[in-house]
């Protein structure tokens, strides 16, 4: 049963990031993508950070600066290019890739053993994305595949390194951290990039508040609570939720039409993200960090 409701909550995520695409597209002004993941990341890190009141120190505080580049600096700016380039399905297909990175880095950086299952239900769930989403007006963009690619590598890196480590905090402060690092790498860029935010409407900051507080601090939560107990290759299929999130709205909210070829695709993908959690049955997950307060100080000095 533990387990069951860890994948439950973990599969949350993916779930709610498949909105992302609808409320940036209906709530949201354009033209500023880098502006509005600094607005989705910062507040929701400083938030957490007033809420959990610990910072990193010693080794963490560069662990975490690295982290936050490769889950969300980088990630999410490369996405905003792949979007940008390419047509929504071949993006989310080439993204869907992440799921295969993150079973061969869990191998390299984890020696977390191959499985041939593994491997299958990730390229089947590629398919499925694939059949879900691409269409006749699919074009192939070396640049946004490029990007689509780098992104898809950033964050598998990421959620690797993530379990590798094992912070010694519990997974609300861990999140807080990396959306603060990420936040604050990203401003820059978004300052001396792109033009000035315009005036925001009530529509806009609701689609904000959605993306920061949702989108971002509850939803990331609850994934590096899930990076913390379950394994990489069963986690990793989880992702492929996102693309089927995105349909399913845009069937509800935006009348879009739903044909032969995606339903056999959404079936795939679910089937796929079924054969990803059987594959990782036998294997114990993970258990939180359960270390005394006095042990983690004493280890904190240590990095310190």
């Amino acid at each position: 049963m533990t387990r069951s409701r860890d994948i439950f909550l973990t599969a949350l995520a993916p779930a709610v990031w498949g909105s992302t695409y609808l409320v940036t597209t209906e709530f949201l002004p354009a033209g500023v993508p880098l502006t509005l993941a600094v607005l989705r990341a910062l507040p929701a890190g400083v938030l957490l950070l007033a809420v959990t009141r610990r910072v990193p120190r010693g080794i963490w505080l560069w662990r975490s600066v690295l982290l936050g580049m490769l889950n969300f600096a980088i990630f999410w700016a490369l996405l905003f290019v792949s979007a940008y380039r390419l047509p929504g399905g071949v993006a989310a297909t080439v993204g869907s890739v992440q799921a295969l990175l993150v079973i061969l880095l869990a191998r390299g950086l984890l020696g977390t053993p191959l499985r041939a299952r593994a491997i299958l239900a990730a390229l089947a769930g590629i398919l499925g994305v694939a059949l879900l989403l691409l269409g006749p007006d699919a074009a192939l963009d070396p640049i946004g595949i490029a990007a689509g690619l780098g992104g898809a590598a950033s964050m598998a890196a990421g959620t690797v390194l993530s379990r590798k480590w094992h912070p010694p905090v519990p997974a609300l402060t861990f999140t807080a951290w990396q959306l603060t690092a990420g936040g604050l790498l990203l401003l820059p860029f978004a300052l001396f990039i792109e033009p000035a935010l315009p005036s925001l409407t009530m529509a806009n900051v609701a689609g904000l508040v959605w993306l920061g507080l949702i989108g971002a601090a509850f939803t990331y939560w609850l994934w590096f609570r899930g990076v913390a107990r379950l394994e990489p290759s069963a986690l990793s299929m989880l992702g492929m939720m996102s693309p089927v999130t995105a349909v399913v709205l845009g069937w509800l909210w935006l009348g879009q039409t739903l044909s032969t070829v995606q339903l056999i695709g959404a079936v795939v993908v679910l089937g796929s993200v079924w054969a990803g959690q059987r594959v990782a049955t036998g294997t114990a997950p993970t258990k939180r960090n359960e270390t005394p307060v006095s042990a983690r100080l004493m280890q904190e000095q240590a990095d310190g």
